[in-house]
């Protein structure tokens, strides 16, 4: 289960999809809705695994979908979690293999809130809107819940 990031195939090209938002929640608030199963089920996930730790499973079984499967890299308690990030395949799924991108997600406080950054990078380019689609849809999801609703966002 401990995958390393694989590196794309020779010839393709990746991309990074990197989104910003302030959350109207501290750090420390933001931080369990990507480390505890209840909280990431609010937002991302149906159901969860999460070993929040490095080396440790990170898989999140979206509604009657597509499975996300990787393996936490970093995490820096409220300031940062890295992990890799791919699709086990099944139908729905995009051809992205499990493990072989990576997410870096950076929490900064900002007054009683956090700014929080995603940055999704190794992507295969063929994927890249969907995933951009993605995270677009779910991160304003983690706002409003842990911050009660309220969240300003930039995509990129």
């Amino acid at each position: 289960m401990n995958e390393p990031t694989k590196p794309a195939p020779p010839g393709s090209e990746t991309t990074v999809v990197e989104q910003t938002l302030r959350i109207d929640a501290r750090p420390e608030t933001v931080w369990r809705y990507w480390t505890d199963v209840r909280r990431m089920c609010e937002w991302w996930a149906t159901a969860a695994e999460l070993e929040p730790r490095p080396g440790g499973t990170c898989r999140v079984e979206l509604g009657g979908g597509p499975v996300m499967r990787g393996e936490f890299i970093e995490l820096v308690p409220y300031e940062r979690i890295v992990f890799t990030f791919g699709w086990e395949p099944t139908g729905g799924a995009p051809a992205v293999a499990p493990g072989s991108t990576r997410v870096d997600v950076t929490l900064a406080p900002d007054g009683s809130g956090t700014i929080l950054t995603l940055r999704h990078s190794g992507i295969p380019a063929a994927h890249a809107d969907q995933h951009r689609a993605g995270w677009a849809h779910f991160l304003p999801l983690l706002a409003a819940g842990a911050g009660g609703g309220g969240a300003e966002g930039e995509r990129r």
